[in-house]
Parts: structure tokens; C-alpha cells; sequence
């Protein structure tokens, strides 16, 4: 099937674009590059351009009217810059997003795989949470991403449109072949700023938040390999329609993780075991808008989807590593 993808140039659109490609899809990449790289788009269907634009998506459309599903994934993503910039934030994550829902209606194109998060969700003691669980984003980052579940799930209520929302949970790593990855000069994510520290790139790892109520005071996360969640997305697609049938329902959230807890340190410790070298470690309060974390509960993607995260922590930690030695190759910089 054709799957028009927006955001198809980032980190993670790149890989889903590959995952597709390797289960015999063909992707369409719909993106501004106001961050992802060029390069990252390869030799595949490409429109550079706004997701807003209606114009362009009915010449999408128009143009390959086979396309049978659009993975919704341009967004802005970093939670420290939302906190600085929220009307950035809210107009290209919610508003953009609102007009780029009507048009795919507009123009008949009624499935939407929409990428949303784990930031959602209000703090757990167990910190595994369900599908069902109570949402406190923290974020103006957060927060777009619930209001656009909001509107996808309201609009999929009110008209043909149709909705599957993958909450992610971390998605580290790079695709098998080192071809994408991390693009950020600084990445604000844990796992990049642990390979800059390995490689000499800046002077230490500092842990944000040591006295959460985790096991050992620092953030949980549930760390999946990014190549793991761009399958999960191949599997949505292809399974679209009995989802929602199963469901009983126009639209369906599903969580998209390893399903383990695993805290800041432990995630150092698991990084100087694959890496063979001890890490620099500083300590500071948690950054803006940081949330204490969250892990899983990962029923819902094996019976929906049939789908479960199939590669290691370790693995995950060793492409990011591979990646970082060959992304000044692909991308011209460290």
C-alpha cells in the first residue's frame, strides 16, 4: 500500500519510511525539513512543505490517489524549547495539525496513524500505565499532543474519519543499516547526550532529577528500540481497519513500549556495559517541564496489533553508539 507520511524526514519518520519500504509499502514523505535533514529522505516520493497546506495535500492526493493511510508525525518535540515557545508549539502541532485532519477528510483520505506520547500521562505509583489511565501533561508539549488525540478522536466521533493514536513511550537507537538516527547537533534526549559525553563531546552526562520517588531517586522510562516502534507503525497500517472493528469504535489509543521501567542510572550503568567505558556523571534539578516517568502496560499492542517490542536495551544502546560514529559521514558534523 502507499502510506503518505508527514515527518517522514525526521528520526523517527525516516525509519517508519524504511520500516514501510521493507514490508513492501511505498511511503510518501510529506515534510518542511524545519528539522529533519534532507539526506534522510533519500531517493523517496518527496513533497517539501507545510502540513497545513491544503493546496499541496490535494496535490498529493492527486497525485497518487492509491495512497490508503497517513502516519501523522510532524511535529515540534522538544519538552524544554515548548515551555519557552508555546505558541510555536500549539500553532504547528495543534492548529497545523486541525487543518491537515479536515483536508485528509475533505479529500476522502479517512485513516490517520497519529503519533502521540507517554508525557500524557498523570504520575502512577507503580508507573506502569494503561491505555485507560488518567492523563496530567506537564507540557506545553504534552499538551499539544492530547489535544490533538482529542480532536482526532471528536472528529472520528462526527465524520468518516478514523483514528489510531500510538502513545510512545522512548524510542532510542537507529534503523539496522545506520542510515538514520539522531540528527541534532545536541540532542536534549538522554541516550544522545550519553554518546556525547562517551565521545568526548561535551564534558560530562548530567542527571536531571535525583530525587524522584523511583527506586534510586532518578526518571523512569521505558526505552524502545526505534526500530521496534517503526514496525509497530507498519503493523497499525496494515491492521487498521480490524483494530478498529475489534475496538467497536472510530478511533483507539494504543501504548507503544518495551513494557519495563528503567531508571536514569541504571539506563548509564546498561550504557558503560555496552560501551566498555565509564560515563562522566553530573547531577541537577529537572529541567522544565520534566516528568517523573512512566512504563507500558503493553497488553493492548500485542492483542490489537499482535505486535511486541522484539529488541534488547543493549541493542537499542549499541546502534546509537554505531550511529554516532557514522552519522558525521551521512550528516557533515559530530
Amino acid at each position: 500500500m502507499k502510506v503518505l507520511v508527514t515527518g517522514g524526514a525526521g528520526y523517527i519518520g525516516s525509519i517508519t519510511a524504511k520500516a514501510l519500504e521493507e514490508a513492501g509499502h511505498t511511503p510518501v514523505i510529506l515534510d518542511s525539513l524545519l528539522t529533519g535533514p534532507r539526506v534522510f529522505v533519500k531517493d523517496r516520493i518527496f513533497y517539501e512543505g507545510d502540513i497545513a497546506d491544503r493546496e499541496l495535500l490535494a496535490r498529493i492526493v492527486d497525485e497518487h490517489p492509491d495512497i490508503e493511510a497517513t502516519i501523522h508525525m510532524a511535529a515540534r518535540i522538544v519538552v524544554p524549547e515548548s515551555m519557552e515557545l508555546p505558541y510555536e508549539y500549539y500553532r504547528d502541532n495543534v492548529a497545523k495539525s486541525l487543518e491537515l485532519f479536515d483536508q485528509l477528510l475533505a479529500l476522502g483520505k479517512t485513516r490517520v496513524l497519529f503519533s502521540s506520547s507517554a508525557s500524557l500521562y498523570a504520575m502512577k505509583d507503580s508507573f506502569e500505565v494503561t491505555e485507560q489511565d488518567p492523563l496530567a501533561p506537564n507540557s506545553p508539549y504534552a499538551r499539544t499532543k492530547m489535544m490533538m488525540e482529542q480532536v482526532l478522536q471528536d472528529m472520528a466521533s462526527a465524520t468518516d474519519l478514523r483514528g489510531i493514536i500510538l502513545r510512545y513511550f522512548n524510542p532510542i537507537g537507529s534503523d539496522p543499516d545506520l542510515e538514520c538516527g539522531i540528527y541534532v547537533k545536541e540532542p536534549s534526549h538522554v541516550l544522545g547526550q550519553l554518546v556525547m559525553a562517551a565521545r568526548g563531546l561535551k564534558p560530562q552526562f548530567t542527571i536531571t532529577g535525583t530525587e524522584h520517588p523511583t527506586r534510586d531517586g532518578t526518571g523512569i522510562r521505558d526505552y524502545i528500540h526505534v526500530w521496534d516502534l517503526a514496525r509497530a507503525h507498519v503493523r497499525a497500517v496494515e491492521r487498521f481497519d480490524s483494530v478498529l472493528a475489534r475496538v467497536d469504535a472510530p478511533s483507539a489509543v494504543i501504548n507503544v513500549g518495551r513494557g519495563d521501567g528503567v531508571t536514569v542510572r541504571e539506563l548509564v550503568a546498561a550504557f558503560e556495559r555496552v560501551s566498555g567505558s565509564k560515563v562522566p556523571i553530573g547531577e541537577a534539578p529537572p529541567r522544565p517541564g520534566d516528568a517523573v516517568g512512566a512504563y507500558a502496560n503493553v497488553d493492548r499492542s500485542r492483542e490489537l496489533l499482535d505486535w511486541e517490542a522484539e529488541l534488547s536495551i543493549d541493542d537499542a544502546i549499541a546502534s546509537a553508539l554505531a550511529w554516532g560514529e557514522k552519522r558525521k559521514e551521512i550528516l557533515g558534523y559530530e
